[in-house]
């Protein structure tokens, strides 16, 4: 695989990948077809801790109606209007997912919730490729150690 120009990578960070049927990346398709309401961008993730998933989270839209965010999807983002760079300023589209209710960042939340300390910890990621710095931002503070992302999903 050659080098991939992703819209934000800290620097001394890399992003791993694993195939669909590694189990955690498993799971993290399973939290993504099960509880994610945005309709746009779909995904999942988990937070893996010494081989057991300890968080879980799927992004959340803030638009619930499903017209409205097919309408937001193929018509109407601010963002995408402005030429707004990807994986930023989602404030000023309320369709597009705020970084707080991203994936990752409520994964994160959510093994924090459940162990406390995740120093260590790895986030899976299926539906995306690649992490926007607030998602990023959250993942290094609380420790997490590696991202991993689906093989192809670049």
């Amino acid at each position: 695989m050659g080098k991939i120009n992703y819209p934000y990578l800290p620097e001394g960070r890399e992003i791993l990948y694993v195939p669909e049927s590694n189990p955690f990346m498993a799971e993290a398709k399973k939290e993504r077809n099960t509880n994610s309401t945005e309709n746009n961008h779909p995904t999942g993730a988990v937070v893996v801790f010494g081989g057991k998933i300890i968080g879980r989270g799927a992004n959340q839209a803030a638009i619930k109606n499903k017209f409205i965010q097919n309408f937001h999807r193929d018509f109407f983002c601010i963002r995408r209007m402005l030429k707004i760079k990807t994986g930023t300023k989602y404030w000023l589209c309320p369709g597009c997912a705020d970084f707080h209710n991203h994936a990752e960042v409520l994964a994160v939340a959510d093994a924090v919730k459940n162990r406390g300390d995740i120093a260590g910890a790895d986030l899976y990621l299926y539906g995306h490729w690649w992490c926007c710095r607030l998602c990023w931002d959250a993942m290094v503070s609380a420790g997490i150690k590696n991202v991993y992302l689906l093989r192809g999903s670049e």
